[in-house]
């Protein structure tokens, strides 16, 4: 083993004992030096939504009929916090902040988030993306949020879509 090796796998032996890196807490890369104007490497995507998405976000748009406000791709920190006093609260609080769901819906006056919605394709077969989201899950238990996962499909029955959404979303 090259010596590089040794020495990388004797770094990573360390961090697991002092903390770093473990499964729920990530050490942040530094931010790119602010004081540089040089050009940034940045480019827009040209779209947010994949095909599939943006196929189930037209018929979520006709099975809300413009009784919620529709947000893709929003971070779970920006839905969930994390009460102060909790044990390991920042670790919990970064966790949640890595992680997105395909939509939300929201009350139209306050804003306030009702109901998550997952599309699951085949990715949510994998055993990594089944644990993902039995966290999510559980999140959104504790939180008192409804999840809806609605598997990604050719096509979409707009009233089932309806009633399952009417059934699931939490005043």
């Amino acid at each position: 083993m090259p010596e590089s090796q040794k020495s990388g796998c004797l770094l990573a032996i360390f961090n697991v004992f002092r903390g770093i890196n473990s499964p729920l807490e990530e050490t942040p890369e530094p931010a790119p030096d602010q004081s540089d104007n040089g050009p940034l490497p940045y480019r827009r995507k040209d779209y947010l939504l994949t095909k599939a998405e943006r196929s189930f976000f037209g018929v979520l748009q006709h099975a809300v009929n413009e009784e919620y406000l529709i947000f893709s791709k929003v971070r779970i920190g920006d839905l969930l916090y994390v009460r102060k006093g909790t044990e390991k609260r920042q670790r919990f609080q970064n966790y949640i902040n890595q992680k997105h769901v395909d939509f939300v819906l929201c009350d139209k006056e306050s804003v306030k988030p009702l109901l998550v919605i997952e599309l699951d394709d085949s990715s949510h077969q994998s055993n990594r993306r089944r644990k993902r989201d039995n966290f999510v899950d559980r999140a959104m238990q504790a939180a008192e949020l409804s999840i809806l996962h609605i598997p990604a499909q050719q096509a979409y029955n707009v009233r089932e879509l309806t009633d399952q959404i009417q059934s699931a979303v939490v005043q």
